[in-house]
């Protein structure tokens, strides 16, 4: 199975600025990968197990456009599990990586660190 990891680029501190930019960059490359995988990519589109999207740190107003962002492209994705990371180290945005990578059952989740 294939577990993509996309990073999100620095948002504007002003969550309404920060989801918009979502919304016009990252938001539709997430959906063209479901649509048709990557092209040049090894794997095929059919074996994508797991989608983690890691946004920066943020405070608590980015919350609730981040977790309806998550939450729906679940549901759009579907076999495709969907998550989400906000923040933390690098090592313990990894150790997060390896826990929904061997959590089958989990989509749909901002987990921050």
């Amino acid at each position: 199975m294939v577990h993509l990891q996309i990073a999100v680029p620095g948002l504007p501190d002003d969550p309404l600025d920060a989801a918009q930019d979502f919304y016009k960059s990252t938001l539709p490359t997430i959906r063209d990968i479901l649509a048709e995988g990557l092209p040049d990519a090894p794997w095929k589109l059919e074996d994508l197990d797991l989608i983690i999207i890691r946004f920066p740190h943020a405070d608590h107003a980015h919350l609730a456009w981040r977790i309806a962002v998550v939450q729906e492209l679940a549901r759009e994705a579907v076999p495709v599990r969907v998550n989400a990371i906000a923040g933390g180290s690098e090592t313990a945005a990894e150790e997060v990586v390896a826990l929904l990578s061997d959590a089958p059952g989990i989509t749909g989740q901002l987990l921050t660190v």
